[in-house]
């Protein structure tokens, strides 16, 4: 292969020059067959970086472009749109990763330099067979999904309506509005956590452009970005919502009881149930595990006294296909049970709650009507311990990450009982306060001015003594060990996925972290987008995030979405896997080991005979190579990653 072929070396800063010599890189590069320009920079992803670039292309009259420096994931675009922008085609652009492959990982200078100039040349090898390719073109569906109902997914569904495309918002519960639903307050303002988001979510249920799906899940996808077909599983509400209006009748009525989900177990709901006063869409479900009638066909109380007769007892769940060409995933949070864990005695000794039962104490809509009274016998507590990091920050019993937002709401917790119980202690057993936000350190400072107790230690054990719940910890920056003499001890539970993402990420095929938060593409450069093109994310499903947080990262993807939208067509990637009919033997196994469903076997007409052969959806295909290396036969190429390339880059990689 006869090309022009120019080598950029990228110093960046001190990441790659600090290690690899740079001079001696250059000078081993210039007399490489083919190499008609050898340049280096400080920055090359920087204006003046990419000048140069494009002026040793066109100045040297390129065929290609080696640009040695970080990890493609970050700068490739960059570079191949510099190339483009001079007339050279943008996939014969390569990158050499001499920063995160060599650098970063190879402390010594001499070796670092010759592993640097054997990655340069692998590349160079490469763009030598590199041919020009073109975008695959393809129609958007301007529509969206956003999966989860939580102040997250309410928002990202709001932006993408007000900028005039439809939403198809999908709830696993009978309502949306989340976690957030149940707080009292929020930090660090205080403000009033209902009347903040049920505003959002009226407005989202009466926009024009979002279609609402409450008592649903998302269980299949297929497609690609830009055009996915969705397939959501309606549950039964055996109430026609159509037709109800929400009088609440039934509801008076009903015998079944079991506790509240929306009041973490510390109240009964009825088996016809609305989660709370305020839940959009205000129409009850029932709940056919205890339902009377569905256990004995007994009752029917609720059907007669019904004035619209909207009960269905027979009414069955149903699935609906939606056609949408992006989707926002905000499957939100749960708290990590702690029943396991027996040094916080949890389950086993009583007035030991979490964070969201305390809310819902405090809360006027809650089971104390806002008043704080223990769950045990309704007592005012006049010592409450907060326990901060309950399983949190603990690599070998819980979770390893921190869970972000437990120091605010802790403090917010404190401030609130001492604002409710005037002659009460607080007391917070703590590893570290960490105040992150706008206004977070002048809350805590609130705090402490307020007369809340913080101790500096681990609780070790929490037990129950007569009417006190004992709370053993040791403070440590007195040495000190501490017992302390609890009327309730409210822990913060570390944040956890909620259990419906693992289901989901199978059906989206995307990824998850080792902790089960989904994973962005890029944590600082690509937040709220995925790996997979056309998939968004939002809230703590992504991540441990507090309120603001998980707003700001859904109106990001709400933007995304926005831009994605803003087209008539998308350009997929054309890097992709395609088949050599001639060859293939039609056995499928690049069909099972396509991780995207992008490929599958037709019968065709090969030469003049009917075959079984492969068929490749160029969209779907994400070029990961996994039927290139599976096909017997070499029949699965990778379009400027042939069996070719790669040999003539492992002989470059070898030569001395």
């Amino acid at each position: 292969m006869n090309k022009r072929i120019g080598v950029v070396v990228c110093h960046c800063g001190i990441n790659i020059a600090g290690v690899v010599k740079i001079p001696e890189v250059l000078e081993a590069i210039k007399t490489l067959p083919g190499v008609a320009a050898v340049r280096d920079h400080m920055y090359c992803c920087s204006d003046p970086g990419q000048n140069l670039i494009k002026e040793v292309t066109k100045k040297e009259k390129l065929d290609a472009v080696v640009v040695a420096c970080c990890s493609p994931t970050l700068h490739e675009p960059t570079f191949r749109k510099a190339v483009k922008s001079v007339g050279l085609n943008p996939y014969v652009c390569e990158i050499a990763n001499v920063r995160e492959q060599c650098s970063w990982v190879t402390p010594d200078r001499d070796e670092a330099t010759r592993k640097a100039i054997r990655i340069i040349k692998t590349q160079i090898a490469r763009a030598r067979w590199d041919q020009p390719l073109e975008p695959i073109d393809v129609p958007v569906t301007r529509r969206a999904m956003v999966v989860g109902g939580g102040v997250a997914g309410i928002q990202a569904a709001l932006d993408v309506a007000n900028a005039g495309y439809e939403v198809v918002l999908v709830e696993k519960d009978p309502s949306i509005g989340g976690h957030m639903a149940q707080l009292s307050e929020t930090f660090p303002t205080l403000d009033c956590s209902q009347c903040i988001l049920t505003p959002k979510m009226v407005e989202a249920y009466q926009h024009p452009k979002i279609k609402l799906l409450t008592y649903s899940e998302v269980v299949d996808v297929s497609g690609y970005v830009g055009n996915f077909k969705v397939k959501v599983r309606r549950k039964p509400a055996y109430i026609d919502w159509d037709v109800c209006n929400g009088c609440g009748q039934c509801l008076v009525k009903c015998p079944g009881r079991r506790e509240s989900e929306f009041d973490r177990g510390m109240t009964k709901r009825k088996a016809v149930y609305r989660p709370f006063p305020q839940a959009v869409p205000n129409q009850p479900v029932i709940d056919a595990s205890i339902c009377v009638h569905f256990k004995t066909g007994r009752c029917s109380i609720c059907a007669e006294v019904c004035p619209l007769k909207a009960i269905r007892y027979d009414q069955k769940e149903s699935f609906v296909e939606e056609s949408v060409g992006a989707i926002v995933v905000a499957t939100g949070f749960e708290l990590l049970d702690l029943k396991d864990y027996s040094s916080f005695g949890v389950g086993t000794t009583p007035d030991v709650i979490d964070g969201l039962q305390f809310e819902r104490i405090l809360s006027a809509s809650g089971p104390t009507s806002g008043e704080v009274k223990r769950p045990s016998d309704g007592k005012v507590p006049k010592r409450v311990v907060f326990v901060q990091c309950a399983g949190s920050r603990d690599a070998e019993n819980g979770k390893p990450y921190c869970s972000k937002i437990c120091c605010m709401y802790t403090a917010k917790h404190a401030m609130l009982y001492m604002h409710r119980v005037h002659d009460g202690d607080a007391i917070v057993f703590y590893i570290d306060v960490r105040t992150g936000g706008k206004g977070f350190e002048e809350f805590y400072k609130r705090a402490t001015d307020e007369g809340v107790l913080y101790v500096r230690g681990k609780v070790s054990k929490i037990y129950r003594q007569g009417d006190k719940v004992i709370v053993w910890g040791a403070d440590t920056l007195t040495g000190q060990k501490v017992q302390v003499e609890a009327d309730l001890v409210v822990l913060a539970n570390a944040m956890v996925p909620s259990p419906e993402s693992a289901e989901l990420a199978g059906v989206l095929k995307a990824q998850r972290d080792e902790h089960g938060f989904f994973n962005e593409a890029h944590p600082k450069l690509r937040p709220v987008e995925t790996l997979t093109a056309g998939y968004f994310l939002a809230g703590a499903g992504q991540g441990p995030k507090d309120i603001p947080e998980a707003v700001a990262q859904a109106s990001g993807a709400a933007c995304k979405v926005i831009g994605l939208f803003s087209n008539q067509t998308l350009s997929h990637e054309p890097p992709i896997a395609g088949v050599n009919e001639d060859i293939c033997s039609g056995c499928g196994v690049c069909v099972d080991v396509c991780p995207y469903g992008a490929r599958e076997l037709v019968e065709k007409d090969v030469k003049g005979a009917k075959k079984k052969v492969v068929k490749v959806n160029e969209v779907l295909c994400e070029a990961c190579g996994a039927c290139s290396s599976a096909c017997p036969v070499g029949a699965c190429p990778q379009r400027n990653l042939g069996d070719e390339q790669i040999q003539e880059m492992v002989k470059a990689g070898l030569e001395s």
